[in-house]
């Protein structure tokens, strides 16, 4: 009933909120996008997306059909899989961003694990600016992680979203006071989002707490130490959206790849990370 090649490209859309960027990601026009997610549109007899000419958001029908279209993806992954009966092994260094330490990028990796057992996975997780440091300098293969800011458009697009400032619930900011932060240590791309825009906005601001995990920097936020810059899929239970700060802009995730040739393995993981994206911008 539905076609995978269209199911490929609803996913990467919800992904990437942007008929744009999923061409691109894809390899196609974005006719090709818009024509896929019409003619799925047809078939589900419903609309997927709300969109305008500023933005593209999943209509509550489209939330619904995610589910359904990894199910069906990952069965067509399967079955090619079992029938070319290719084996991937090999060492692969992967790094994650603190951010998905909270999403369901376990559940992409054990299946990862799960399906080419013979592949030799080390993970890292740390902060965005150290892992693409640490894959400049060759010692990683694979990088999830933000990109360091606008003009950036190393790597392939995961997912988008906007940044917000978040504390306690009941947790308000004094005007005539320094905005007590809540941050990474250096050279988190957070870190430094969060200080130029109080910059830029004339705000005087302190540091509240500094912690280089982001459960240290949860715990400060629900104890009403002070505000954080956050991903606004993944607020963290026990925090909400604080009002009053200058406006932080959008972030992005990208999956990025060192300068020596890709292997079989990362490819594989590369795949199954952009596949399973949408699990990423929902707290497990």
């Amino acid at each position: 009933m539905y076609d995978p090649a269209q199911l490929r490209t609803f996913l990467t859309v919800a992904q990437t909120l942007s008929f744009t960027q999923a061409a691109g990601r894809l390899g196609v026009r974005q006719s090709t996008v818009s024509q896929h997610v019409r003619r799925l549109e047809a078939a589900t007899g419903r609309t997927l997306f709300a969109r305008d000419t500023h933005s593209v958001e999943l209509t509550e029908d489209g939330e619904a059909l995610l589910g359904f279209a990894r199910s069906i993806l990952e069965a067509h992954e399967r079955a090619a899989a079992f029938f070319t009966g290719k084996r991937i092994r090999g060492r692969l260094r992967f790094g994650a961003s603190e951010d998905f330490v909270l999403t369901r990028l376990p559940e992409i990796l054990e299946r990862f694990r799960h399906e080419h057992p013979e592949v030799e996975l080390e993970l890292t997780v740390e902060l965005s600016g150290t892992l693409h440091e640490r894959l400049d300098a060759g010692r990683l293969d694979l990088v999830l992680a933000k990109r360091r800011g606008p003009g950036d458009e190393r790597g392939r697009l995961v997912w988008r979203d906007r940044m917000v400032w978040i504390g306690a619930e009941g947790l308000r900011v004094d005007p005539d006071r320094p905005v007590p932060l809540i941050v990474f240590p250096p050279p988190g791309i957070t870190r430094a989002r969060a200080l130029d825009v109080l910059q830029a906005d004339g705000r005087p601001w302190r540091i509240a707490c500094t912690s280089g995990s982001l459960s240290g920097l949860i715990a400060a936020a629900r104890a009403g130490l002070g505000v954080m810059a956050h991903t606004r899929g993944l607020i963290p239970p026990g925090l909400v959206r604080v009002a009053g700060l200058a406006d932080l802009g959008t972030v992005e995730f990208a999956l990025l790849q060192g300068d020596r040739r890709p292997t079989a393995a990362s490819e594989a993981l590369a795949a199954a990370i952009l596949a399973g994206g949408d699990r990423l911008s929902r707290p497990a």
